[in-house]
């Protein structure tokens, strides 16, 4: 793993080199480009719920005073939050704006300007709930944090608490209202956004930990960083700060620590962890993507063959609804379907568990496509050993069972083995709806860590490993086949 290490830095070194220092690009530009997520992003950056084409939230106010300060434009640059940084070290754009929040691991990777907002994590329960007041009092349940957040770190750290991570605050409050998690933690901003206008929701007890925002700048660019500086503190003196704080309804007393904040460094000089400890969770990752696929894949292979059935000597009716599923399924997108089965369903009074609409949601989905590739099989066989059979004195049943399935089988079994292959690498998208697979695992590892060539060389490996056996499978079965009707 260090060989690997050393040659890829051997191939990005001449990027960093030839970097140019991004105060350059923003004064030749006159414009201040800074990155932002604005899905799910209120109180920070989000659309207006008037004018969805207009940008608000409390940082584009921060990040407008600031290019006021620099005499520069802002223009934002839409990126994934969990693709921020590495957009920004791409160089597609100049600074990060987006509540990120300062951890050793960040800093490894990138550097910050001085903090310009002091957070910490809030409570947040169902109305009428008085069991919950105090971290120690989630001990035994289930709470609902933002994925690689302060958060989720902090409930980690007690063996007793169950960590549910979700990829937006959003889903978060909303499985909370519908009971899949018996409370939430998250960033007092998101808390008081969301919660306080909140008839289902309320927030207990006191703050709890400590965090600060500041915005994320590439290490070659130590000439922006102090310009940002310098308005930052400029912000902070005239009180310009406290007034957009004010504005959002985000003032806290901690605030108030900013002046003095910004007379220390933010710098936090730490070394990248090593990958050997992500090998567990990777690991654990792993297991749970092979449990949904077999589960899955039995799922699919029965209702598949029920469908076929269905199709090919069921009634008007039944060939009606067979044909009508089938083409459903295979005509929209996976991730949609399990979206509408974890986060739709609810709206019907139906709730699945995680899991639960994991198998379900992949398993009923490649029972399309087996259906279809069973009937071929099916039909692959030639009619005259069906009427043989029959002939015989069989059964219809008994000449499925005997006959025609039999032979069958050596045309379906390689298309159905690529199919599960392909269901292994399709259980990434459940991460979605908060299962832990591998691919979640990944990028919960990556997002803390910014290790994303290591930690996705790795779990791309588990993937490879899982799926090879079934491929190898596959390739003797297609030689059997081919073997047996050549020597016919």
């Amino acid at each position: 793993m260090k060989k690997i290490t050393i040659i890829i830095s051997i191939l990005l070194w001449p990027a960093v080199i030839f970097a140019d220092e991004a105060w350059d690009t923003v004064r030749a530009e006159n414009e201040l480009r800074w990155g932002a997520d604005v899905n799910g992003g209120a109180p920070y950056v989000f659309c207006d719920p008037e004018d969805p084409k207009r940008i608000i939230g409390f940082e584009v106010d921060i990040v407008n005073a600031i290019a006021r300060r620099l005499n520069v434009k802002a223009r934002l640059v839409i990126v994934p939050w969990d693709q921020l940084v590495p957009a920004l070290l791409r160089g597609d754009y100049d600074v990060v704006f987006n509540g990120l929040e300062v951890t050793k691991d960040r800093f490894a990777t990138i550097d910050f300007t001085i903090p310009y907002y002091i957070f910490s994590e809030q409570i947040t329960v169902r109305r009428g709930e008085d069991r919950f007041n105090l971290l120690k009092d989630l001990r035994g349940y289930k709470v609902g944090v933002l994925s690689a957040s302060l958060a989720q770190r902090i409930i980690e750290q007690d063996a007793h608490i169950t960590a549910v991570p979700y990829p937006s605050p959003v889903e978060v409050y909303k499985d909370l209202e519908i009971g899949r998690v018996d409370a939430a933690f998250q960033d007092f901003p998101i808390a008081s956004w969301y919660v306080t206008p909140s008839p289902k929701l309320k927030n207990v007890g006191s703050p709890v930990g400590e965090g600060i925002y500041a915005a994320g700048v590439r290490k070659d660019s130590p000439v922006l960083e102090e310009k940002l500086n310098e308005a930052i503190k400029d912000l902070i003196s005239s009180g310009e700060l406290e007034s957009i704080f004010r504005n959002w309804n985000l003032w806290t007393d901690r605030q108030h620590e900013l002046k003095e904040r910004a007379a220390l460094s933010t710098r936090v000089f730490a070394a990248k962890a090593p990958l050997g400890k992500y090998i567990p969770l990777l690991l654990k990752g792993a297991l749970i993507t092979i449990a949904i696929s077999f589960l899955a894949m039995v799922l699919a292979v029965a209702a598949g063959f029920v469908l076929c059935m269905g199709k090919l000597y069921g009634g008007s009716a039944a060939r009606f609804i067979c044909n009508v599923y089938i083409e459903i399924m295979r005509g929209t997108p996976l991730l949609i379907q399990l979206y509408l089965l974890y986060y739709g369903l609810p709206n019907l009074g139906i709730q699945l568990n995680a899991l639960a609409a994991a198998v379900l949601g992949i398993g009923l989905n490649y029972a399309a496509y087996e259906a279809e590739i069973y009937r071929a099989g099916i039909l692959s066989v030639p009619a005259g050993q069906d009427e043989a059979a029959l002939s015989l004195g069989m059964t219809r049943s008994q000449s499925m069972r005997y006959v025609i399935i039999p032979q069958a089988l050596r045309t379906i079994f390689p298309p159905s083995t690529n199919d599960f292959i392909a269901l292994f690498k399709d259980t990434s998208l459940v991460s979605i709806i908060t299962v832990s697979e591998l691919t979640r695992v990944y990028s919960q590892a990556a997002t803390t860590t910014y290790r994303f060539l290591e930690l996705g060389l790795m779990t791309a490996f588990l993937y490879f490993l899982m799926s090879y056996p079934l491929s190898v499978l596959s390739s003797r079965m297609e030689k059997r086949q081919y073997a047996a009707i050549h020597q016919n």
